[in-house]
C-alpha cells in the first residue's frame, strides 16, 4: 500500500514527507494505521548519526493506533484492535525467554538493523529500499509494520492517540523506578533530567511512595512541571555545586539516582549526592559514544554504590504497558500531562519546539483526536 511517511535523507538533516510503499504483512507481522506517535530523544539521535541505522531511513518507535490487517500465524491482536507499539525482540535468547526482553542479546539488530531479519525491507521509495523497522515499527508515517511480539493489544477506551509514549520513553523512566532499581517507599530518588523520561520517573516515585523526589532540570518550566507531578523539591543546576543542593535537602544523600540527560559531567557530580549502598540507573544516550564516567574506585566502595545501565526501563511491554494503563485510568499515572500534540505534518516544527524546551514529550498525531 502507499502511505505517507517522514523520511530521513541525510544526518542531521530534516524529515521529508514522502510517499513510499509499505508491504503487505509478511508471517507474524501486523499492519498498524497510525494514530499518534511520540518524538522520542533516541529518534533524532539516530538521524543525527549517533545510533546506527541506514539512511534514508523511517523513524519513529512511540507508535499507537488500530490494526488494519495480519499476517499468517499471528493471534495475539486481530484487525480493529487498538494498539501501542514497543521495542522488539527475538523472543529466543536466554534474555527474552527469561522475561527480560529489553536485554535481547539481538537488540541492536531487530531495533536498529533497517530492515526485516531476513534482509528484506518492508519499505520502497520506487524501486529502491528505505530504512525501515526502527524499533520493529519505523512509525513516522500514517501506517506502519510492526511484529506481533512489539505490538501490545491496549483497552478500548484507552486515549488512543497520546499512547505511543508508553513504548519507550515513559515506560523507560517509570521502570527505572519501579524495576531496574526497584526503589522502596520512603526512600529518596534524585532525577537527573525533568525530560520525559525523568517526569515519567516522578510519576513512577509518587507510585511507589518516595519520601523525597529531587529533580535537577535548567528550565524553570520543567522544574515547575515537576513540582505539580509530585517532586517534592527541584534543583537549578546553574544555582551551585549539585552535590551541595542536594545534601542541603537530604543529609545522608540520595538512596537511587537515574540519569537521562547522557552528560557524563552532570552524572560525575551526582555521585557525590549519593547516600551509603545507593543505587544509579544510566538511561541518557550520549552525544558521544566514546563518553565514560570516571568512577572513583575507593568512594564506590565505602559506599557500596551499585551502578546499572537501564535499558527500557527492564520492561517486558506486554506485561508493564497494561500495569501503567490502569495506574493511568485509576488516577495514580498521569502521563498524559506531559505530552504537547502537534500534527504528523509539522514534525520538523515539533523537533525545533522540542529542542527548545518548548514541551517535554511531543505527540504527533494524524487527523482528529
Amino acid at each position: 500500500m502507499d502511505i505517507t511517511a517522514a523520511v530521513a535523507t541525510e544526518i542531521g538533516g530534516t524529515f521529508e514527507l514522502r510517499r513510499l510503499t509499505l508491504a503487505d504483512p509478511a508471517p507474524g507481522e501486523v499492519l498498524v494505521k497510525i494514530a499518534g506517535v511520540g518524538l522520542c530523544h533516541t529518534d533524532l539521535a539516530a538521524k543525527d548519526g549517533h545510533l546506527p541505522f541506514p539512511l534514508p531511513g523511517v523513524f519513529g518507535h512511540e507508535g499507537s493506533g488500530v490494526v488494519e490487517a495480519v499476517g499468517a500465524d499471528v493471534t495475539k491482536v486481530a484487525p480493529g484492535d487498538k494498539v501501542a507499539l514497543s521495542f522488539d525482540s527475538c523472543g529466543d535468547c536466554t534474555q527474552c525467554r527469561g522475561g527480560e526482553p529489553s536485554y535481547c542479546r539481538d537488540f541492536m539488530a531487530y531495533n536498529f538493523g533497517g530492515a526485516r531479519q531476513d534482509g528484506t525491507s518492508p519499505l520502497t521509495d520506487g524501486e529502491n529500499p528505505v530504512g525501515s523497522a526502527f524499533f520493529g515499527q519505523s512509525s513516522f508515517a500514517t501506517h506502519a509494520l510492526a511484529r506481533e511480539r512489539n505490538v501490545v493489544k491496549v483497552p478500548g477506551d484507552a486515549p488512543l492517540a497520546v499512547l505511543g509514549p508508553l513504548g519507550c520513553g515513559v515506560q523507560t523512566g517509570a521502570g527505572a523506578v519501579l524495576n531496574s532499581l526497584d526503589c522502596q517507599p520512603g526512600g529518596t530518588l534524585l532525577v537527573l533530567g525533568g525530560g520525559s523520561v525523568g517526569l515519567s520517573a516522578v510519576l513512577a516515585g509518587v507510585v511507589r511512595e518516595l519520601s523525597r523526589i529531587i529533580v535537577v532540570e535548567p528550565h524553570a518550566a520543567r522544574r515547575d512541571l515537576a513540582l505539580s507531578l509530585g517532586a517534592t523539591n527541584v534543583i537549578d543546576p546553574a544555582a551551585g555545586p549539585l552535590a551541595e543542593q542536594v545534601r542541603a535537602i537530604e543529609p545522608d544523600g540520595a538512596g537511587y539516582a537515574i540519569d537521562t540527560t547522557g552528560i557524563a559531567a552532570v552524572l560525575q557530580d551526582a555521585m557525590q549526592a549519593l547516600a551509603h549502598r545507593a543505587k544509579v540507573g544510566i538511561i541518557g544516550v550520549p552525544a558521544d559514544p566514546e563518553a565514560s564516567l570516571a568512577l572513583n574506585l575507593i568512594q564506590a566502595q565505602v559506599l557500596g554504590v551499585r551502578v546499572m545501565g537501564i535499558v527500557e526501563g527492564d520492561s517486558d511491554p506486554d506485561t508493564f504497558i497494561p500495569e501503567l494503563l490502569e495506574l493511568h485510568r485509576t488516577g495514580r499515572f498521569p502521563f498524559d500531562k506531559l505530552v504537547t500534540t502537534m500534527p504528523f505534518t509539522q514534525i520538523n516544527e515539533a523537533v525545533a519546539a522540542q529542542h527548545r524546551g518548548d514541551a517535554v514529550k511531543i505527540v504527533l498525531v494524524h487527523g482528529e483526536l
